[in-house]
């Protein structure tokens, strides 16, 4: 295949003006010798994992209480590197290292739908820090005990996991989007000793009352041995069985001081999906999220002091927790709370002019969506600021790196990434060393060893593969809370590949060393033997102005391709309509593209963080009860699945189901 279109090319001299140019600088002076560019420093950085991740920790003045002999024990054992073995230190006194060196600078900027904008210095930030870690004290918080946060992307809400984090507690967040069911899920599984809860947010112009799910979830939670309320949607509505903000953090003459831990004492917990079962309690340690934040932010990103950066999220979601990394870095991190598409989809971009930021992410759909709507950001705010655009939680098509480029100009990094809660990093993503190619992303990340491979575990290159990571990473997980035996984290990604993490993503990597991903291989459509990534059928569906979003499954018992559609306001599935998507899919992909039956329903399935449920409904249409197929908890919409488990009522012979009773499917 030709070489797509350069999109950007990193600036002359861009060696000598990035964080990444001066980390490449003292590589080699590790290494003794002369490394060429970016690729020679990734490749020494997967191959000598040690000598790498302990360059991470001393280019970025990590500060030990006990310093570690080694950077990696036991080799590149995987599972079971141990990193840093006998180091101890402290995520939360990274954080705030700025408070001393530049106390009146910005450190957090909050914008939101509820109230005015907030914003607290690094010197404010620290005091607050400081208050909170001895409020939380008082009600009994500890090493080890977890605080749970049903909250907003606020400053309140840094300010409490940074306290948790100073006094050597573990951190998880949902957000107050999640339904109860939801949140006792995740919650009942980690037993915390402290809760903080708001009583509801605004959405756009419309108020969400949440004090009745928090009752609900105080009630599942006999555990807890406090919760602490703040009345954001309405200051002036206290909780009279609650401890209050405010109460809180109130005066102390405490001083600021941070518990130190060993690398992997867990920082916080993620939790998985849960779209299949149980979320998973994912346990991230604090030297593994602080080194690889460090590296990914500062060398990767650029970020560091005097710079901006925001990326769309709620608490729900890994790039909260790599949103505010930045402040590990020095940056300025700009939070936003509310409804990105009120009054229109120009409010991100406004938020970005507005507040002067040099780094905006979002998610791929949020890009492509702007795309559809023929958005003109630059028209509707001052941009000149923006030196990045970052895109995570889906696939980006070639069509949404064209736009980027064409609204945002040629100076713009378009930093496409790709990762997981997982590691709560990215794999792959891009560098400013490295061009960016249309529909590409340019690199692995440093110290990712990332692969491809085929089902007998060989590494490819030129075809599609499973994404593999074939080395340790200190991010990694710890484990999963409760799994003291470490079979359920082995099972999560170890079965396929012995001794290699299999992510469970379709990837492709070029020639050049980019690479494309596809999908999530469990969802993989295998037609007449030949493997379909979904995301190829997204971009083709989704580009016409009738589709608002839509998802595909195939049934393997009669090797049927189902393609259902969610209909933009005032659009209607014909038979026209049909045909012309199934024409479009076998110009532009294949003839195997072709679905054998168009069905529309009222909204396509989606987890709380926005990833469509292929497989659950694939399920479904086998068969499995829906309960089993999907925990409603965990889905944007409960109501999503209904019309597929209709569609498994009907009978399978014939290939009866999912076919449009208004005319045959476009084949």
């Amino acid at each position: 295949m030709a070489e797509p279109r350069v999109l950007w090319q990193p600036p002359p001299g861009g060696r000598r003006s990035t964080r990444l140019g001066a980390f490449l600088d003292a590589a080699e002076q590790v290494v003794g010798h002369e490394l060429g560019g970016f690729d020679d420093l990734l490749a020494w950085s997967t191959g000598d994992l040690g000598s790498f991740w302990a360059l991470v920790a001393d280019h970025h003045d990590v500060h030990w209480h006990a310093r570690p002999a080694v950077a990696l024990a036991h080799g590149d054992r995987l599972p079971g590197a141990e990193w840093f073995p006998e180091g101890t230190l402290s995520y939360a006194e990274h954080a705030l290292v700025r408070a001393q060196r530049a106390p009146g600078e910005t450190a957090i900027v909050g914008r939101s739908q509820t109230r005015e904008p907030v914003e607290l210095t690094w010197a404010e930030l620290a005091d607050a820090v400081r208050r909170c870690r001895a409020g939380l004290a008082r009600l009994g918080v500890g090493r080890g005990d977890r605080v749970a946060a049903y909250m907003p992307n606020l400053p309140e809400t840094v300010v409490a996991f940074l306290a948790t984090a100073s006094l050597g507690a573990i951190w998880t967040s949902c957000a107050p989007e999640f339904g109860t069911r939801s949140v006792v899920d995740r919650l009942s599984q980690i037993d915390p000793t402290v809760l903080i809860a708001v009583d509801g947010y605004r959405y756009g112009s419309k108020d969400v009352d949440r004090r009745s799910e928090v009752a609900d979830i105080r009630a599942a939670l006999p555990g807890l041995m406090a919760t602490v309320w703040l009345p954001y949607l309405n200051p002036s509505r206290p909780h009279p069985d609650a401890v209050a903000w405010d109460d809180l953090l109130a005066p102390t003459d405490e001083t600021l001081v941070f518990e130190a831990v060993p690398f992997a004492h867990p920082l916080y917990l993620l939790f998985s999906s849960g779209t299949t079962g149980l979320p998973k309690p994912i346990v991230h340690g604090h030297g593994g999220i602080l080194l690889e934040h460090l590296k990914a932010l500062a060398l990767h990103h650029d970020l560091g002091p005097g710079r901006r950066f925001t990326w769309f999220t709620t608490t729900g979601w890994m790039m909260w927790n790599y949103l505010v990394s930045g402040l590990c870095v020095g940056t300025t991190i700009v939070l936003f709370d509310g409804d990105p598409a009120s009054p229109d989809l120009g409010t991100l971009w406004r938020l970005v002019g507005e507040t002067r930021c040099d780094l905006f992410g979002a998610s791929a759909p949020f890009l492509l969506a702007c795309r559809k709507a023929e958005l003109h950001p630059a028209e509707m705010a001052d941009l000149s600021s923006l030196s990045q655009v970052g895109s995570t939680g889906a696939p980006l098509p070639a069509e949404g790196f064209t736009w980027v480029h064409d609204e945002l100009g040629p100076d713009v990094l378009l930093a496409s990434i790709s990762g997981g809660t997982d590691v709560c990093t990215a794999f792959v993503g891009m560098n400013p060393l490295t061009p960016v190619w249309e529909g590409e992303i340019s690199r692995p990340l440093l110290g990712v060893a990332a692969a491809a491979f085929d089902p007998t575990g060989r590494s490819v290159v030129g075809e599609q593969g499973e994404l593999v990571i074939t080395a340790p990473m200190p991010s990694m997980p710890v484990g999963f809370w409760g799994d003291d035996d470490g079979s359920r984290f082995r099972a999560a990604y170890f079965e396929d590949f012995p001794g290699v993490w299999r992510h469970g993503d379709w990837i492709t990597f070029t020639e050049r060393g980019s690479c494309t991903i596809t999908g999530r291989s469990d969802a993989t459509l295998n037609r007449g033997g030949v493997r379909l990534g979904t995301a190829d059928f997204y971009t083709v569906v989704e580009a016409f102005p009738e589709i608002a979003d839509s998802l595909v499954v195939h049934l393997e018992a009669d090797d049927r391709l189902l393609l259902f559609v969610a209909l933009a306001p005032g659009a209607v599935l014909d038979d026209g309509l049909r045909r012309r998507i199934g024409s479009a899919l076998r110009s532009q992909l294949s003839p195997r593209h072709v679905p054998d039956h168009v069905e529309a329903v009222p909204v396509i399935p989606r987890t709380l963080s926005g990833k469509k449920l292929e497989v659950p409904v694939k399920r479904i249409l086998q068969g499995v009860a829906p309960d089993q197929a999907a925990a409603r908890g965990a889905l944007a919409d409960q109501t999503s699945l209904d019309p597929f488990t209709a569609f498994a009522m009907e009978p399978l012979a014939g290939s009866d189901v999912g076919r449009s009773k208004g005319g045959d499917p476009p084949t």
